[in-house]
């Protein structure tokens, strides 16, 4: 598991992401779609906290800009450890929540 000093950029993280996560709940997806996104934002916490780690001058970094170093119109980072369908679902919402971020009415 994780680490004490993992929980302040974490929880950075968990916030940036709950307006999209929300988002996520009124969308009208189904129950088993949602999960899947939430899934891999939590995959998506999991790689930028590995990055943190890796880069300790990361860990004073805003969430937004931790985010926005990691994913782009075309998907997410390579997960660590992942599968070829994994990455597949897993670029599939990194792209959604780019385009969240990106649209001009947030």
């Amino acid at each position: 598991m994780g680490e004490e000093k993992d929980l302040p950029p974490g929880r950075r993280l968990v916030e940036y992401f709950m307006p999209f996560l929300l988002h996520l709940a009124k969308s009208g997806l189904s129950k088993r779609t949602i999960q899947n996104h939430v899934d891999n934002m939590w995959l998506l916490g999991g790689e930028i906290i590995r990055d943190v780690n890796e880069e300790p001058r990361l860990r004073k970094v805003a969430a937004e800009q931790l985010v926005r170093n990691v994913i782009h119109e075309d998907g997410g980072p390579l997960i660590h450890n992942g599968w070829e369908d994994e990455q597949r679902s897993f670029d599939s919402t990194c792209r959604k929540f780019y385009r969240f971020l990106t649209q001009p009415t947030r």
